[in-house]
């Protein structure tokens, strides 16, 4: 008999990985509350003095990414956990199933998951903005790489997952996400220390964390500046190259880990 092909068994469980996660309360009640914010700022806009369009597109991807990285972290985090409580992950892996396959797997199962949860938020930011009589297109760039940004978030929330329990696994794609937003900030901070420790932990936090605050374009489509075309490539490429290279972390830490 011969063995499934590696492409079967990750597509297969993360088909399954996607189903469960679409029956998951947590995520049908942070997808409610983040639409009811969008719907929100379209009344806001109403009452505020200032431009509507921007005030509509500002509070829409501030939602969309906030709430997606919420996903992103309180279920991603339980992915692993789950499957072991529940001692499914003994069976999968009595199959001939390697568990490289099943971390990467359960990846794309989630990153489906929030894929169209962004792309149900964005439409309702679209709706918002066509009844201002404006146009939602130029927000396509920050989505995109609002979602680049999320296969980051994911890939940390998985990898620590495989190494400790939900919550402080939470707790620390949580804290990545926090310090990567600030990175930048490292780079001027190392720049004001004296020459030593310091200044070689700031150096070294600066290139090991995320920078994601270079994925952030929010306020660049809001106030109407176009994002190159050059741009989005790169930033894409150094997303893909990033969630690889803790995913495959990951997938070492799952290895190693030792189930009771």
């Amino acid at each position: 008999m011969r063995a499934p092909r590696a492409s079967g068994v990750v597509t297969a469980i993360a088909l399954n990985t996607f189903r469960e996660a679409v029956r998951d309360r947590v995520l049908y009640l942070l997808l409610v509350f983040a639409l009811l914010v969008i719907l929100v700022a379209r009344f806001l806009a109403l009452v505020t003095v200032g431009s509507e369009e921007k005030i509509v597109k500002d509070f829409g991807l501030s939602a969309i990414s906030l709430f997606g990285v919420a996903i992103a972290v309180f279920v991603g985090v339980s992915l692993v956990f789950k499957e072991i409580e529940r001692r499914t992950v003994y069976t999968l892996l009595a199959q001939p199933v390697r568990r490289w396959q099943f971390v990467v797997a359960k990846f794309f199962g989630l990153l489906a998951v929030l894929a169209v949860n962004v792309v149900l938020m964005y439409a309702t930011v679209a709706i918002a903005l066509w009844l201002e009589g404006a146009s939602s297109i130029e927000l396509l760039p920050a989505v995109w790489l609002i979602l680049v940004e999320l296969a980051i978030i994911t890939s940390f929330a998985l990898l620590f997952s495989s190494l400790t329990n939900p919550i402080l696994a939470a707790v620390w794609t949580s804290a990545v996400y926090v310090a990567g937003h600030l990175a930048w900030s490292l780079r001027l901070l190392a720049e004001r220390v004296p020459p030593g420790v310091a200044r070689w932990a700031c150096e070294a936090g600066y290139w090991i964390l995320p920078n994601l605050d270079r994925l952030d374009r929010k306020a660049t489509v809001v106030h109407g500046l176009d994002v190159p075309a050059a741009f989005l490539l790169w930033s894409t490429l150094y997303g893909a190259c990033y969630t690889t290279l803790v995913l495959a972390l990951a997938c070492v830490a799952f290895e190693r880990r030792e189930f009771r």
